[in-house]
C-alpha cells in the first residue's frame, strides 16, 4: 500500500478504509513513513476531518501500536477517569482514593504538566519519597491489593500516539478534533478498563474554550466507547476560573488532602464526587447519580477515602506523614498578598492567567523535561461570587524567585474582575453525556 495514495485521497475528503489507515499507523510507528509525509496526512485531517468510523478505526490502530495493559488478573471492575486538562485541577488526587473507597478497581496512568495546566505525576512527586515509575506487576498488585495504582505513561503504551502528538504540536493541527479524541481513547483503550469517566473542561482556562467545541469533543469520546464496547461518560465542566483554589504542585497535594480529610467543600471536590457517582452508576453499584454521590460523600465523611490516600502513599514509597504534618511537602521561601483596589463582588477569575502566572513562577514548564518548582503556586482566596471589602486580599503567592514575582503578580491581579453587585457563581457541571 503506498502512503501517497492514503495521504492524496484524504487530501480529495474521501473516505479512507479500515486497512488504509491501519497501515498508516504501522508504517508510521516503524520509522517507514516520513514525518513530512505524515505532517502532510494531518493537515489533511484538519481540514477534511475524519467521520465516526475512520475516527473509531485511528483509535484501535493506535491503541494496538505498543503494549496494552492486561488487567484480567485483577478481580473485580476496573475503571480510568481522564481531564481534558485544567487550572488548579487536583482531581485524581482525590478521585483515585476516593474510588478505592466505594469499592472499585482503579488503575491510572497519567503525564505531567505542559503549558498552563498542571500534571497529576508532577503533583504526586511533590510527596517526598513517591514513586511514579512503577513495573507492572507492582502496578497491578496495588490494584488488587487496594483497589489503586498510578503511574506514568510509559513510552512503550501507545507508541503512536506520542509520535503523533509531537507532530501535532509543530504542525498546528493540535486542535483537530478527531486526533484528539483518537488521542485521548488509543491511551484508555490500551489500558483495559471496563468504563471510563471524562471530565471535558470548557472555558478561559481550557484546551475546548467553546461549550459547543467541549461538547463535540465529550461526545466524539462518547461515540468511540460505543464503537468499541468500552462504557463512557462524560461531564463537560467550567474552567473559566480555578477548579480548586491552590494553582501549584505540592500547594494542591495540600488541598486534596483537606478534601479526603472532609474538612473543605467547593468546586473541587463537587465535580470530584460525581465523577465518582457515574462511575458507579455505569458500574451497576448506584441506580442513581443522586445515589451514586451521597455514597462517595459518605466515604469522604468516614475517612476511608483519606486512609486510601495514606496506602496509596505508603505503596508508591511516598512519606505517609505529610497527611498528618503538610510541612513536609516543598514549601516556598516567600509569599506575598494580592489586593486589588476598590471593593465589591468577584464577578470574573481568568483561570488562564491564574496557570500562566503559576507558570511563569516555576510551577509549570513550557517545554518537556524542563524542571519545575514543587514548592510555588497561587492559592486564591476569592472566587467567583465572593466578597472583597477594600484593599482585600484576593490571593496569596507563593515564590522562591523575585524576578519570577515581579512578572506573575500583576497576572494574577488582572485575573480578578471586580463588579458592584455580587454576581452568580456560575455552572460548575454543564452536561453529562453518557
Amino acid at each position: 500500500m503506498n502512503f501517497l495514495d492514503t495521504l492524496v485521497k484524504k487530501r480529495n475528503g474521501e473516505k479512507l478504509s479500515p486497512p488504509e489507515i491501519d497501515r498508516l499507523v504501522k508504517d508510521y510507528v516503524a520509522g517507514e513513513v516520513p514525518d513530512y509525509q505524515m505532517s502532510a496526512f494531518l493537515m489533511a485531517v484538519y481540514f477534511n476531518s475524519l467521520d465516526r468510523e475512520e475516527t473509531a478505526k485511528l483509535t484501535t490502530s493506535m491503541a494496538n501500536s505498543g503494549k496494552q495493559l492486561d488487567l484480567s488478573s485483577v478481580d473485580g471492575i476496573k475503571v480510568d477517569k481522564h481531564s481534558s486538562g485544567g487550572v488548579g485541577d487536583s482531581v485524581s488526587l482525590v478521585l483515585v482514593p476516593l474510588v478505592g473507597a466505594v469499592g472499585l478497581k482503579i488503575g491510572k496512568l497519567s503525564g505531567r504538566g505542559l503549558g498552563h495546566t498542571g500534571g497529576t505525576i508532577d503533583k504526586l512527586e511533590s510527596i517526598p519519597g513517591f514513586r511514579v515509575s512503577l513495573d507492572t506487576r507492582e502496578f497491578l498488585t496495588g490494584m488488587e491489593k487496594d483497589g489503586m495504582a498510578i503511574m506514568e505513561h510509559t513510552s512503550d503504551l501507545v507508541p503512536a500516539d506520542q509520535k503523533l502528538y509531537e507532530l501535532r504540536d509543530v504542525t498546528g493541527t493540535v486542535e483537530s478534533l478527531p486526533l484528539i479524541v483518537s488521542s485521548i481513547m488509543s491511551k484508555k483503550i490500551a489500558c483495559g478498563p471496563d468504563g471510563l469517566v471524562l471530565d471535558i473542561k470548557s472555558g478561559a482556562g481550557a484546551i475546548m474554550k467553546e461549550l459547543e467545541r467541549a461538547r463535540e469533543l465529550a461526545q466524539g469520546c462518547v461515540d468511540i466507547g460505543k464503537e468499541v464496547g468500552l462504557t463512557v461518560t462524560a461531564l463537560i465542566t467550567d474552567m473559566n476560573q480555578p477548579l480548586g483554589r491552590a494553582v501549584g504542585n505540592s500547594l494542591e497535594v495540600r488541598e486534596a488532602i483537606k478534601v479526603l480529610k472532609d474538612e473543605t467543600s467547593g468546586e473541587l471536590r463537587e465535580v470530584t464526587v460525581n465523577l465518582v457517582a457515574e462511575l458507579l452508576l455505569q458500574s451497576g453499584k448506584v441506580d442513581s447519580i443522586e445515589e451514586g454521590v451521597e455514597f462517595a460523600e459518605d466515604k469522604l465523611a468516614s475517612g476511608l477515602a483519606l486512609e486510601k490516600f495514606e496506602r496509596l502513599i505508603k505503596n508508591q514509597g511516598g512519606n505517609p506523614e505529610i497527611i498528618e504534618d503538610p510541612s513536609l511537602l516543598p514549601t516556598s521561601e516567600n509569599r506575598v498578598d494580592v489586593k486589588l483596589d476598590g471593593e465589591g463582588y468577584v464577578s470574573g477569575l481568568d483561570a488562564l492567567k491564574i496557570g500562566r502566572a503559576a507558570n511563569i513562577l516555576g510551577a509549570g514548564r513550557q517545554e518537556k523535561g524542563e524542571k519545575i518548582d514543587h514548592a510555588v503556586g497561587i492559592e486564591i482566596e476569592k472566587k467567583i461570587g465572593d466578597e472583597v471589602p477594600s484593599s482585600g486580599r484576593v490571593a496569596t503567592i507563593h515564590y522562591n524567585d523575585d524576578s519570577n514575582l515581579e512578572e506573575a503578580k500583576p497576572l494574577v491581579r488582572e485575573a480578578f474582575t471586580l463588579t458592584p453587585s455580587r454576581t452568580a457563581k456560575p455552572e460548575l457541571i454543564k452536561e453529562r453525556i453518557r
